[in-house]
């Protein structure tokens, strides 16, 4: 699991989970904890950007109203669907 600060904290059991190392108060990373900080990021880039991608329709980056159990997950399933058919389809 690749992870940001905001799930600091969080570890769920039997996965191997991946977060940047934060700087030291007053000091330095070390060039391999800045390295390995650099590739979590390369991969955390392309997920940030998938998710953009879907936030372009209106029903998943607006507030939805409509509570019915399943109807929020079902939603932005169908707004990452439409973001990975048009980007198959893309010139």
């Amino acid at each position: 699991m690749w992870k940001d600060s905001g799930f600091q904290g969080y570890e769920p059991t039997n996965v191997t989970t991946f977060q940047p190392k934060k700087r030291p108060p007053n000091g330095t990373r070390t060039p391999d904890e800045n390295a390995r900080n650099r590739a979590i990021a390369r991969v955390r880039v392309r997920v940030e950007h998938a998710i953009g991608g879907a936030k372009v329709y209106r029903i998943a980056h607006d507030i939805f109203r409509n509570r019915r159990d399943g109807y929020v997950d079902m939603s932005f399933a169908i707004a990452c669907g439409l973001h990975n058919l048009r980007c198959t389809y893309r010139p």
